[in-house]
């Protein structure tokens, strides 16, 4: 199988794969983090806005600006009425546009494991927020079976192949998370696991959305049909479907927090 990049350009697309995962890992995230009203907010690798919509609603916040290397789904974040206070702007994780001590709150929402430098990223939300300010992420459990599309990697490992991985995938790891907390020198550092679930109609409209997201379906297309069938059987045997049709999916993701000192 060549080598894919998993780059997300189409904010369409992205909402339907990974969007809709994102918001309900998000709920049980922001609950977890408990923040304040008032906050002035930078959402690290916004994408599509559609955890950034959900701050907006759930957090009260003062302001809030979204970072995106991708215009293609910041032009989909600006279409969102729930975000409509956020301002979207082009940026890179590890080279942040913003002064020090600019934010009183830092979010990576399933973006770290993105990001080349995992640390160089984490230093710069310490840089960017005031003293007492809070970081923190939440990231599929790429290594640990956690991801939405976990069936379908399993039958993609079986027959031999790697399936494609963000390039950072090792910062996903608690651990991982913990530690680049920990060294850009945050306190109070904690983290967590969270599980969601989703419901599909069918098998097929878990197989179609999957395949939107732009690594899993540029690597399929480039393997023989005969792998491709013994993949989607297997992942079709793996998501048992209710009497209904209906076939449920589970995901997990590591989430980290921590505060720097006063």
């Amino acid at each position: 199988m060549a080598e894919t990049q998993i780059r997300f350009d189409d904010g369409a697309a992205y909402e339907q794969m990974m969007g809709i995962w994102s918001r309900r890992a998000g709920e049980i995230f922001l609950d977890w983090l408990a923040p304040s009203p008032g906050l002035r907010w930078v959402d690290v690798g916004c994408g599509n806005g559609a955890f950034t919509e959900l701050l907006v609603a759930r957090c009260s916040p003062a302001e809030v600006h979204g970072i995106d290397p991708s215009e293609g789904q910041l032009a989909y974040a600006r279409t969102r009425p729930g975000a409509a206070i956020a301002r979207f702007s082009q940026g890179h994780a590890m080279a942040l546009p913003f002064p020090e001590n600019r934010f009183d709150a830092a979010t990576m929402a399933l973006v770290i494991f993105f990001v080349p430098d995992p640390a160089k990223g984490v230093a710069e939300l310490a840089r960017v927020l005031g003293p007492g300010g809070i970081a923190a992420a939440y990231a599929w459990d790429m290594l640990g079976g956690g991801f939405p599309l976990e069936p379908i990697y399993a039958e993609i490992r079986a027959l031999g192949l790697p399936p494609v991985m963000p390039p950072s995938a090792e910062a996903s790891r608690i651990e991982t998370m913990r530690d680049l907390w920990k060294t850009a020198g945050f306190e109070q550092v904690e983290t967590r696991e969270i599980t969601v679930q989703r419901t599909f109609a069918d098998f097929e409209e878990y197989w179609t959305i999957a395949l939107r997201g732009p690594g899993l379906g540029a690597a399929l297309a480039t393997m023989a049909p005969a792998d491709v069938e013994r993949i989607k059987t297997g992942s079709r045997t793996t998501l048992i479907a209710e009497a209904s049709g209906k076939v449920t999916c589970s995901a997990r993701a590591n989430a980290v927090k921590g505060r720097l000192p006063k």
